[in-house]
């Protein structure tokens, strides 16, 4: 899987040495497009002006013009300005000032010093909403918030790319807001103090050698030897128990198995990494067998109840880089999804190998969508950037398991979980104390450690789960996850597919049955196992163990329906 998609150069100084772009340069340039990335030039110059200079323009997919204004698509000579033109009443007034060198392009006004406190005297006189943007001996003016960084984001949106996918390279002032934006920022050996110090990367060659230096290496390594440069794109697990130390997930290469006892907390932590990941940019896919998930405001869901999604209308919408998609998988039968994963798996693996996205795939019920019994044999793909989870990681294909560096486990038997995570990347399991973990913790491990699990405590989600919402409560739960009241002698079986229904009906079954179920401790099972609800589930076990096992069981069912309806809004017929 490659990181870096896009290459995003600046021209004078960078590319360019006294306005000049070289053969060699050029044809680093075209070497590297031939791996398939994209190569975007960010200038400060006005696009007339560098067409008259560098007339191989096709040697970029864009060209962002005037600092961040001007789109340009070499392919069809069609330019997009990003913001209004230039007041003739501002131009007018530097004009009147003496101001020289003065050029005008469709949205900047350009000039150089020793102009830069006229121009300030006359934006100030005029009242205008205008910037001045430095770049060495130039000054720009252009409307306030455009610059190289917004202008490479518009670019990155029309190619459907992601600044995550990028490299910038440049050599000034109006370079850092272009560096920090990407992924990874370079500076040429030539750049500015200023510029090298952030950079993630100088190269060792000035101008368009150093861009040359830094296509090969793209080729060579796709600068995989920058990742712990880049820890500060890492998003945080949680935090070591004891320590307080920050836990991190690599941002790239990394993959994790979530595994644990169901209500030990496997989801809430999941959810709140997506939550994390969408924060900084990334985009995020979640295979939802159940429905359990909500998108937030930069998602979509995709799938309901009585309509399944199509893997057209899932890749369609992942061709946005800012949107993240929950694939809800409870519209398709139960025998049916894993047929349906296997077939959407390669869509998102091939928009992968063409863009870098989407950056994490989180697939939940991994043990259902990637059972053991349908491994056969065959070597698992790529497995960065996945999130599985599961409460069976033994049930998971064998080969998917080994693929994957990092397990963290929650709940009540975490030695066993692990010990299966080492064993199918054939590692010796780590030494794990095999009681329960304490709520709201978990056990870390990277596979081929010798040192013990870390224990940390997972960062909890922002947003509740749907499954405290109307799936629950008045949704329609599939077959296996329903509730049945049967009796002690199978006479009855009465279907409750949500909580609505479960207790209406157990206000009217009759007592036998209902203490039949109360002694098996079948209601706290199903709020555990399909409700997936361990707080509801350890309030209906006190209930079922501190209820009479006959007579009248008004007190009980009471004392059932005062548990549900603290913790679930129920519609008012109830």
């Amino acid at each position: 899987m490659m990181r870096y998609h896009v290459l995003a150069c600046d021209y004078d100084g960078t590319l360019a040495h006294d306005g000049r772009l070289d053969d060699e340069t050029a044809e680093a340039l075209r070497r590297l497009r031939a791996t398939g990335r994209r190569v975007v030039l960010v200038t400060g110059r006005i696009l007339e002006d560098l067409q008259r200079v560098c007339p191989a323009l096709e040697l970029f997919d864009l060209v962002v013009a005037e600092n961040g204004a001007v789109l340009y698509t070499p392919a069809t000579r069609a330019s997009t300005p990003l913001a209004g033109p230039p007041s003739p009443a501002f131009v007018d007034a530097l004009r009147l000032r003496g101001v020289r060198d003065l050029g005008v392009g469709q949205v900047v006004v350009a000039t150089r010093q020793p102009h830069a406190q006229t121009v300030l005297e006359v934006i100030r006189e005029l009242g205008l909403e205008l910037q001045v943007i430095f770049n060495k001996g130039a000054v720009m003016v252009l409307p306030s918030g455009l610059n190289k960084a917004t202008g490479l984001l518009a670019a990155l949106a029309l190619l459907r790319l992601s600044p995550h996918n990028a490299v910038a390279v440049g050599d000034a002032e109006n370079d850092h807001a272009m560096l920090a934006a990407c992924e990874c920022g370079a500076a040429v050996a030539n750049a500015l103090p200023a510029l090298r110090e952030h950079a993630d990367l100088v190269t060792t060659g000035d101008h368009g050698a150093g861009v040359a230096e830094l296509c090969e290496r793209l080729r060579a390594t796709d600068l995989a030897e920058l990742a712990p440069r880049l820890a500060r794109h890492d998003p945080p697990l949680g935090r070591e128990v004891g320590t307080d130390a920050e836990v991190t997930l690599p941002s790239f290469g990394g993959a994790l198995l979530v595994a644990g006892t169901s209500g030990g907390g496997k989801s809430t932590a999941v959810t709140g990494l997506a939550e994390r990941f969408a924060e900084r940019g990334y985009q995020v896919v979640i295979i939802d067998p159940e429905g359990d998930y909500t998108a937030d405001e930069r998602g979509v869901v995709l799938g309901e109840a009585r309509r399944p999604p199509t893997v057209e209308e899932i890749t369609q919408a992942l061709a946005r880089p800012d949107l993240d998609v929950v694939v809800n998988l409870f519209g398709q039968t139960l025998d049916s999804r894993p047929a349906f994963f296997a077939a959407l798996l390669p869509h998102l693996l091939e928009l992968r190998a063409r863009t870098g996205r989407p950056h994490w795939i989180i697939v939940d019920e991994a043990h259902h969508l990637m059972p053991r019994d349908a491994d056969g044999g065959a070597p698992a793909p790529d497995m960065s950037g996945f999130v599985l989870v599961t409460v069976h990681p033994e049930q998971v294909a064998r080969s998917v398991i080994a693929a994957i560096d990092r397990i963290m486990v929650m709940g009540r038997t975490p030695s066993q979980a692990i010990a299966a995570f080492a064993a199918a990347g054939g590692d010796a399991a780590p030494p794990v104390d095999d009681g329960p973990l304490e709520a709201g913790e978990a056990y870390l491990w990277r596979r081929g450690d010798e040192a013990p699990p870390r224990r940390i405590r997972p960062a909890r989600s922002q947003a509740e789960r749907k499954r405290h919402t109307r799936k629950y409560a008045d949704g329609e739960l599939g077959p296996d996850k329903s509730f049945y009241f049967r009796g002690a002698d199978g006479r009855l079986n009465l279907r409750a597919q949500n909580l609505r229904l479960f207790l209406q009906m157990g206000e009217g079954v009759d007592a036998a049955t209902w203490f039949h179920h109360l002694r098996q401790r079948d209601f706290s099972t199903w709020a555990r196992e399909a409700i997936k609800d361990e707080p509801l589930a350890w309030e209906l076990a006190a209930i079922e163990a501190d209820a009479a096992s006959d007579g009248d069981p008004a007190a009980s069912r009471a004392a059932v329906r005062q548990a549900v309806e603290r913790r679930y809004t129920l519609p008012a017929d109830a």
